[in-house]
C-alpha cells in the first residue's frame, strides 16, 4: 500500500468514528476560543483585605492619565500588591496615621498588558490629547529616551506602587471630566488639577525633571511633604525611584524577575 493510500484509509476511519472533527477542534486558539484568565499567585493580595484605611484612586482605570483612556488590564479600580509590600504599607500607614496624615495609592500592580498598551500609546506621536497636564514640556518622541515609558514595569512584579500622602480628614478628590481644560502637572497646586494630597510640587504622573524626589527646585513645604512620604516609606523597606517622587518599591521583592499579567480585578486574589 502507498504512503498516500494509507493516509486516506486512515482519514476516512477518522471521520467515519467522528475522531476528525474532534481532534481538529482541540487547539482553542485556533478555534479563536481565548483560554482562561491567568489568576495571581497566592502571595499576592488586594491591599484592602490587609488596611482599609489607605485611600486608593486608580487612575488607570479612569480616564484621567496620560494615556487619556482606560487602561488595557485594568479592570476594576483596586490595588493588589504582594503580601510583604501591603504589610510593610499598612504599617507606614499606621505611623501616618498617628501624625494626622493618611496614605493614598495611585497605582499598584501593573499587568504587562498595561504596559504593552503604553508603549503602543508612546509609538503614536498623533494622540497627545493630554499632553497639555501630564507632558508638556516634554516632545512625545522622546518618551523612550528620556525614560519616562519602557517596554517593562517593576510594577508587573507586583511589590511597585505610585504613592502620595492625604492630610486628614481627606477631603473628596472631584472627579475629572473628560473634555475639560487641562492644566500643566508642574503648576502651582491652586492652579493645576485637583487632588486632595498635600503639596508635592507637581501632580502624579509629571514628565517633568520637577517631579525628581530631591530636585533642587523644591523646597519648603513642598519638600518636607516629599521628604515625610520617603522617611516614612524608607523606614519600612521601601526604595524610591529617584526619577519619581510617588514611586515605591518594597525591598526585598518576592517576585525580582517576573513581569505578571494577569488583570487587575478581585477574582485574580480571590480566596488569597
Amino acid at each position: 500500500m502507498t504512503r498516500l493510500a494509507s493516509a486516506l484509509r486512515t482519514l476516512g476511519v477518522l471521520a467515519a468514528a467522528g475522531l476528525l472533527a474532534a481532534t481538529a477542534a482541540v487547539p482553542s486558539a485556533q478555534a479563536g476560543q481565548a483560554g482562561p484568565e491567568p489568576k495571581a499567585p497566592k502571595e499576592f493580595v488586594a491591599l484592602s483585605s490587609v488596611d482599609r484605611t489607605i485611600l486608593q484612586e486608580m487612575r488607570y482605570t479612569t480616564v484621567h492619565n496620560f494615556v487619556g483612556e482606560r487602561v488595557d488590564g485594568y479592570r476594576q479600580p483596586l490595588c493588589i500588591l504582594t503580601r510583604p509590600a501591603a504589610e510593610a504599607l499598612h504599617r507606614a500607614q499606621v505611623k501616618l496615621r498617628a501624625q494626622g496624615y493618611t496614605l493614598k495609592v495611585y497605582d499598584c500592580y501593573r499587568p504587562q498588558r498595561a504596559v504593552d498598551h503604553f508603549v503602543r500609546w508612546a509609538e503614536d506621536l498623533a494622540d497627545e490629547r493630554m499632553k497639555k497636564e501630564f507632558y508638556p514640556l516634554v516632545d512625545k518622541s522622546r518618551l523612550f529616551e528620556d525614560g519616562y515609558i519602557a517596554a517593562k514595569s517593576g510594577h508587573s512584579r507586583g511589590s511597585t506602587l505610585d504613592v502620595t500622602i492625604v492630610r486628614l480628614p481627606a477631603a473628596p478628590t472631584r472627579p475629572y471630566v473628560p473634555g475639560e481644560r487641562l492644566v500643566e502637572c508642574s503648576a502651582p497646586q491652586a492652579e493645576r488639577f485637583p487632588d486632595n494630597s498635600v503639596d508635592m510640587g507637581t501632580g502624579f504622573d509629571c514628565f517633568d525633571t520637577l517631579s525628581h524626589t530631591d530636585d533642587p527646585r523644591i523646597q519648603g513645604t513642598q519638600r518636607a511633604n516629599r521628604q515625610l512620604l520617603k522617611d516614612t516609606l524608607a523606614a519600612q523597606g521601601f526604595v524610591n525611584l529617584p526619577e519619581e517622587w510617588w514611586h515605591f518599591t518594597f525591598k526585598p521583592e518576592p517576585f525580582p524577575s517576573t513581569f505578571f499579567d494577569f488583570p487587575v480585578a478581585r477574582r485574580s486574589v480571590a480566596g488569597h
